[in-house]
């Protein structure tokens, strides 16, 4: 097989949504070599690139007689790999994410532990605030996006709704590592944290 062939196997074994970067097919050859197979493949309209960088299929649902387009937090995670960062959904991007809000935002906020950077794709925004690590690092994604979002509703406005949302939507395994996980945070969060994994706090 050609690189091209193997770029383009790989791509189609991607799971839907998958947004790619470069370093994803670093196992098949070098970077320049990669650039210009991704090059190719946009030039013949095979893929899309979405900024410098970063790229997506789009695979076409008869069902709504559509094209798929990236999600916004994919588009997050692609960029966040291309720089080696560590990112979590934080505010109202948070909410959205693990679904207890709707509401789409307006910018889509991350905190991460690299610098701080703004893109602009389309209309949307996205934005990665840095913090310190202990904020982010040695934390699970979904640790970390819990912990925002509970903070994104406040103290005094986490409803039992939430925290049986969130009860019901993380894994046993998930509520092992974000009890572990979260000990660093705010108390009040972690009181919240507590509900949401079941245990009694004394």
């Amino acid at each position: 097989m050609t690189y091209k062939e193997k770029i383009l196997d790989r791509i189609n074994t991607l799971k839907d949504g998958y947004v790619f970067i470069a370093n994803d097919f670093f196992d098949i050859a070098g970077y320049e070599t990669i650039r210009s197979t991704l090059n190719r493949l946009v030039e013949s309209k095979e893929i899309t690139r979405i900024m410098n960088g970063i790229y997506f299929k789009s695979r076409y649902i008869e069902l709504i007689d559509e094209y798929t387009t990236p999600s916004i937090d994919e588009v997050a995670k692609a960029i966040a790999r291309k720089y080696n960062w560590t990112i979590a959904p934080s505010g109202n991007t948070a909410l959205n994410v693990l679904g207890l809000s709707t509401q789409v935002p307006a910018t889509w906020s991350y905190i991460s532990d690299g610098r701080y950077a703004k893109f602009t794709i389309g209309n949307t925004v996205i934005e990665f605030k840095r913090r310190t690590n202990g904020d982010i690092s040695k934390m699970s994604t979904m640790t970390a996006m819990i912990i925002q979002a509970i903070k994104a509703i406040g103290k005094d406005n986490v409803t039992e709704k939430e925290i049986n949302f969130l009860k019901a939507k993380i894994s046993p395994k998930e509520k092992e590592e974000l009890l572990y996980n979260a000990k660093s945070t705010s108390v009040w969060v972690y009181y919240i944290i507590m509900k949401i994994c079941e245990v009694e706090h004394v």
